[in-house]
C-alpha cells in the first residue's frame, strides 16, 4: 500500500476517523434514501481504497469506482474483489459513454481536483439519474481546526484542499451539471475533538443537519423524476432543502 493510501485507511480506525466515517455513512444514507438498487450501477469517481464503495455496495448498489492512482485502486480490489468494477482514469475525461451509469458519486474528492467543474460535468454525462456529492465545508469547525493554514501547524493534506462553502458548490454544481440540489445535509458540526460517544457528543454528532453547518457537506442532484421509495430513514424534518 502506498503511503497516502495506508495514511487515509489508518485515520479512519482510529476513535475520530471511526466516529466520523460512522457519521458519513449516516449522511449519505439519508440523502440517497428515495434512489432505487436493485440492478443500479453506481460510479465513485475518486474511489480511493473502496471504502465508500463498500458502503454503497452494502447498501444494495451495483458498485463501480475510478480512481487516477494505481496503488488506490489495487488497494480497492483487495477491499471489494469481484463486488466491484475498477478502473484507472481521471475524472475531467472519463472514458465512458453517456448514461453508462444509473448514479455518480463524487464523495469529498472534488476538493483536491484541479478543474471541480469539469470533473461534475462529466459526472452529469455518465449518469442517467443522479449525482451525490459530499464536500469539506469551509464554513465549518472541522475547517479551522484542519483546514485553516494556522502559523505553527505542518502543511498538511486537508490544509492545501480547496474547502467549498455551501453556496460555493451549490453554484458549482448548478453551472456544471444544470440542476439544482434535491435535498442537502451535513453531518458533525464541533471540531474534531468531539467527534466521540461519550455523551453529549454522541447524541449531537448523530443529527442530521442543514448543509451549512457541519463538518461535510452533502447534496443530492436528481437528473430525472421517478416515484420516491421507502427511505432508509425516516425524518421528521427536511432540514436544508434545495
Amino acid at each position: 500500500m502506498n503511503k497516502d493510501a495506508l495514511r487515509y485507511d489508518k485515520w479512519f480506525t482510529t476513535p475520530e476517523g471511526s466516529h466520523a466515517l460512522g457519521a458519513e455513512r449516516r449522511l449519505l444514507d439519508s440523502v440517497v434514501a428515495q434512489w432505487p438498487r436493485r440492478n443500479q450501477r453506481v460510479l465513485e469517481i475518486g474511489c480511493g481504497t473502496g471504502l465508500f464503495q463498500q458502503i454503497l455496495y452494502d447498501d444494495g448498489f451495483s458498485v463501480a469506482g475510478l480512481d487516477k492512482s494505481p496503488a488506490m485502486i489495487d488497494e480497492a480490489r483487495k477491499r471489494l474483489g469481484p463486488s466491484a468494477e475498477l478502473y484507472v482514469g481521471n475524472g475531467e475525461a472519463l472514458p465512458f459513454t453517456d448514461k453508462e451509469f444509473d448514479f455518480c458519486v463524487l464523495w469529498t474528492m472534488l476538493e483536491f481536483c484541479d478543474n471541480p467543474g469539469l470533473v461534475l460535468a462529466e459526472a452529469a454525462r455518465v449518469a442517467a439519474k443522479g449525482l451525490l456529492i459530499g464536500f469539506l465545508n469551509r464554513h465549518s469547525c472541522y475547517y479551522l481546526a484542519r483546514g485553516w493554514r494556522w502559523p505553527w501547524q505542518p502543511s498538511s493534506t486537508l490544509a492545501r484542499a480547496h474547502w467549498f462553502t455551501w453556496p460555493e458548490m451549490r453554484a458549482l454544481a448548478l453551472v456544471h451539471t444544470g440542476f439544482k440540489p434535491a435535498l442537502s445535509r451535513s453531518v458533525l458540526p464541533g471540531p474534531p475533538f468531539t467527534w466521540r460517544d461519550a455523551p453529549p457528543w454522541g447524541l449531537i454528532n448523530r443529527l442530521i443537519l442543514p448543509p451549512q453547518l457541519g463538518a461535510i457537506s452533502a447534496m443530492r442532484i436528481d437528473l430525472v423524476g421517478y416515484q420516491p421509495l421507502t427511505p432508509i430513514y425516516a425524518w421528521k424534518t427536511e432540514p436544508g432543502i434545495g
